[in-house]
């Protein structure tokens, strides 16, 4: 696992709101995922089945 920097005046961030402005944020660090992992596969599988779903019952309510 990677360590994550804090937020606040420590990190640079000064903004005292909870919103943030989307061209201001922090790039997401690379996240390396093993594609060959099993898990990874039925996870894949279980997503795909989701939207899948999803995008019939859509498709369903427009008609």
């Amino acid at each position: 696992m990677s360590c994550r920097q804090g937020s606040g005046a420590v990190a640079g961030n000064n903004k005292t709101s909870g919103a943030q402005d989307a061209s201001k944020t922090d790039v997401p660090e690379d996240i390396d995922i093993d594609m060959d992992d099993p898990e990874t596969e039925k996870a894949a599988v279980a997503i795909q089945s989701q939207f899948r779903k999803f995008q019939k019952k859509k498709h369903h309510e427009k008609s």
